[in-house]
């Protein structure tokens, strides 16, 4: 299971915490199983205040700690995320699921969050949603990602998978 994608975000928008343009695309490759969610992809990633280029100043930022700063993911940009975790999904010679969380990617995208964004939310949606291979199943779900029920989801259809792949 790969439930916070973030470095996709960081790898789009240039912060400091992608893992390069190959991620979320061994398991794929490899012809492993996965279960796939959009954790953390509300927010790109960054070190102290004053290392933030000056380019994105106008933007929405949280302090998570004295080192790391966080910037709010824009409509667009979690469009285009969509698209980009959609196409490298769609590459898969495995069975994969998508689980997405419609009542937020992380603790500051909720109802009252610093990053609560039903717009970008739905951009997000809309991006994976018409970019994803039709064999691909897509679980939504009203709660957050951090809910128990998004987690016993989760966990049950990774369990589906790998029982699946174990028979075939």
């Amino acid at each position: 299971a790969d439930i916070t994608t973030t470095e996709l975000a960081d790898e789009l928008v240039g912060g400091i915490f992608s893992a390069g343009a190959g991620r979320l695309e061994a398991a794929g490759t490899a012809g492993i199983p996965q279960v796939v969610s959009v954790g953390a992809l509300d927010m790109v990633n960054f070190g102290p205040p004053e290392t933030v280029p000056g380019k994105f100043k106008e933007r929405l930022f949280y302090q998570h700690n004295p080192t790391t700063t966080l910037m709010r993911t824009t409509a667009a940009e979690n469009r285009e995320l969509g698209r980009i975790l959609a196409e490298k999904l769609n590459h898969s010679a495995a069975p994969t699921v998508v689980v997405f969380p419609r009542g937020g990617v992380s603790l500051l995208d909720m109802k009252d969050g610093a990053f609560e964004g039903t717009q970008e939310r739905q951009a997000l949606y809309e991006g994976m949603k018409q970019h994803l291979r039709a064999d691909i199943a897509m679980i939504e779900m009203e709660e957050d990602i951090n809910h128990t029920a998004v987690a016993d989801i989760i966990a049950g259809q990774l369990l589906s998978l790998l029982e699946l792949t174990r028979k075939g």
